[in-house]
């Protein structure tokens, strides 16, 4: 059973109309085996930030694997009067043949470069367009999200709490994994805990102390239930005049007679940074200086650093709403464009996008990507976009150039090229070599760490470079001229 299995069955019809009234015009006109190349990237980092994360890659291998129009599909395109007869026919015995490339999930990925490369029939190419989009845009976003709130948290764990205020069901599940890869520690949503194996973390609400009769009931009782991990909530009422003193109380008279020492207590609202560093000094007055502070309330990588700067006694972060919608910049802008097709003799014919907006100009080609790295320091020097045959031979120097002002050249000496792509599927076939997400997050981390510090800042990080080969910009370079004399 695949991951969808109990919310949908099969996704094969979640595209964009045109993408299927195009594949019928493709089809109707003799264009049904014309093998053409798309390049899914994205313009802009979140935040403005110096680099995002690639994620949802798992996600668009169980959706390949399970595409196929069902007898309904095909009745509700009958039923619109728009396909042919020989179109709606094809689409019976349709099964994916496209070749795919993406950047593995977990590697810090930046603005125009190739992140996944579809190559197929047009047709099938263009099926598969909105759920690449809505997949790797969402997941993406959140996981890096995620990983600004959990660096802002300078190595306190963070929880995601989110799933409430996701923009629906999917949003939870996926939002939790995404999340997971960026660096938190678990999450509150079930659902995806049991899906990915996250671990699942809570405490308790406040209708849970506003059940019982007073808040040292509600402790009590749950002190009981939980005596090994007993994290009390106490911000019901007063933090300061009841929630820590009857917390303590409970702490004395549940926990350390029984031989259990407190989990903690967590934070919800008010002043956090006032409240957290008085709920500290009347915990360690009162003995528990291993009872941790939870803190949570609408935080985001921005309040936690304010408030940490400022002094707040944190252990770990709950971090919802602002986390699971990316609440300060909602959207992951990933487009996907045709960069190429192909001739009846196999020969690639380069296709560009030209735009006034010199962003929307698309780079041309079958493409490979790669990474450079300083073999003194292990830190990222550049990105190289290629042509997919070139290789990057890392024994010579090697110059790169700013493929907006070709005048910013710097030629690259002791590194050692990697390429960042591997290949998922071939013909259709499935042939990923699947990671469990403990062991993304592990890589996710690693390679964040091979970033210089100028591109992890927050505030103005700086550019990290993302250049074409010189053979690729040749290419661009002589397509923008033709195009430019019509």
């Amino acid at each position: 059973m695949d991951h969808y299995s109990g919310l949908r069955t099969n996704l094969t019809m979640l595209m964009d109309f045109y993408a299927i009234t195009m594949a019928n015009g493709y089809f109707t006109n003799g264009y049904k085996d014309r093998i053409a190349y798309f390049d899914m990237f994205f313009r802009h980092v979140p935040n403005d930030g110096g680099f995002a994360i690639m994620a949802g890659v798992q996600q668009l291998i169980e959706y390949f694997d399970n595409l196929h129009f069902t007898k309904d599909d095909i009745n509700y395109l009958e039923s619109t009067k728009l396909f042919s007869p020989t179109f709606l026919d094809y689409l019976q015995s349709f099964r994916f043949s496209c070749d795919v490339w993406a950047i593995p999930e977990g590697t810090p990925i930046f603005p125009m470069e190739p992140i996944v490369t579809v190559r197929g029939p047009a047709i099938e190419a263009q099926f598969i367009e909105t759920m690449i989009l809505l997949t790797i845009n969402h997941q993406s976003l959140i996981a890096t999200k995620a990983n600004r709130i959990v660096r802002a948290a300078q190595g306190r764990p963070v929880m995601e709490f989110g799933s409430r205020r996701a923009q629906g069901f999917d949003g939870a599940i996926y939002g939790s994994r995404a999340a997971y890869i960026g660096g938190c520690c678990g999450t509150a949503c079930t659902l995806g805990a049991r899906k990915f194996n996250i671990p699942a973390m809570g405490t308790m609400a406040h209708s849970w102390v506003q059940l019982f009769d007073n808040e040292l009931d509600a402790f009590r009782a749950y002190a009981r239930a939980y005596p090994s991990q007993c994290m009390l909530l106490v911000d019901t009422y007063n933090v300061l005049k009841s929630g820590i003193p009857n917390a303590i109380r409970i702490f004395h008279e549940e926990l350390v007679p029984n031989g259990y020492r407190p989990a903690g207590i967590r934070i919800d609202s008010g002043d956090i940074t006032y409240l957290t560093r008085q709920a500290r000094a009347m915990l360690d007055q009162a003995g528990f200086h291993d009872c941790k502070i939870c803190a949570s309330n609408s935080l985001d990588e921005f309040t936690i650093k304010e408030i940490l700067t400022e002094g707040a006694c944190v252990d770990s972060f709950g971090v919802g709403e602002r986390m699971i919608t990316s609440s300060s910049e909602p959207v992951f802008g990933g487009v996907y464009k045709l960069a190429g097709i192909e001739d009846k003799d196999g020969n690639i014919i380069p296709k560009i996008k030209i735009s006034e907006n010199t962003a929307k100009i698309t780079t041309p080609c079958f493409k490979n990507l790669w990474r450079l790295f300083d073999r003194s320091s292990g830190k990222a020097i550049a990105d190289i976009i290629t042509l997919f045959d070139e290789i990057i031979d890392d024994t010579k120097p090697y110059t790169i150039f700013d493929p907006s002002n070709t005048w910013k050249r710097k030629t690259v000496e002791n590194f050692h090229a990697v390429p960042l792509r591997t290949q998922i599927f071939k013909q259709g076939k499935n042939i990923a070599q699947p990671k469990t997400l403990q062991e993304i997050q592990t890589y996710c981390k690693e390679q964040i760490n091979t970033l210089w510090p100028e591109v992890l800042r927050f505030d103005h990080p700086h550019k990290y470079y993302v250049d074409l080969s010189k053979k690729l910009w040749d290419i661009k370079s002589e397509l923008l001229q033709k195009n430019s004399e019509k």
